[in-house]
């Protein structure tokens, strides 16, 4: 639970900001200690106050939740500050993770090949995957991490690709 010093836009704003990813309502409204009806009018408080402020950041609401972000518009300003300096073959093999959400490395090398091993290890260093022991078996189960999420900052794209794929099939 947060002070309750600050409103309740504050507090969400903090949450937001802390947690560096898209935050459902429920999830909101559990960390905030507040009922989601609430935290849905104080986000409504807080995107409306983020329009009218001269500021590079906005809370942006997308189809899994809200996330606190650099506007668009600073994507030039963002690749000149913050390069990401990965080979094409890495950016594939981080796009296939990016896709699968977690994947397990040894599917991971029969996708990519055996480069896949280089590319992991130089994901791991930029911090855009993390890699944790399979319970049972050897190998690893490779997933996102938040700096891909804020690095990247994409909507969730297996999802609207799920839909695109149901309106498909009901045409």
């Amino acid at each position: 639970m947060v002070s309750t010093e600050l409103s309740l836009p504050a507090q969400l704003e903090a949450i937001l900001y802390l947690k560096g990813r898209c935050l459902s309502l429920a999830e909101l409204s559990e960390l905030a200690g507040c009922e989601r009806d609430e935290v849905e009018l104080a986000l409504i408080t807080l995107m409306a106050d983020y329009a009218h402020r001269d500021t590079a950041l906005e809370i942006r609401q997308e189809s899994a939740g809200y996330s606190l972000q650099l506007r668009q518009n600073l994507a030039a300003l963002v690749q000149e500050l913050v390069p990401v300096d990965l080979s094409t073959a890495s950016l594939r093999t981080l796009a296939t993770v990016a896709l699968k959400k977690r994947i397990l490395q040894s599917e991971l090398v029969d996708l990519r090949g055996s480069g896949a091993y280089d590319h992991i290890k130089e994901l791991l260093q930029h911090g855009f995957i993390e890699r944790k022991r399979q319970s049972e078996g050897r190998s690893f189960w490779i997933s996102l991490t938040e700096k891909f999420h804020r690095t990247f900052a994409l909507n969730n794209v297996s999802a609207e690709a799920a839909q695109q794929k149901q309106h498909i099939k009901t045409a």
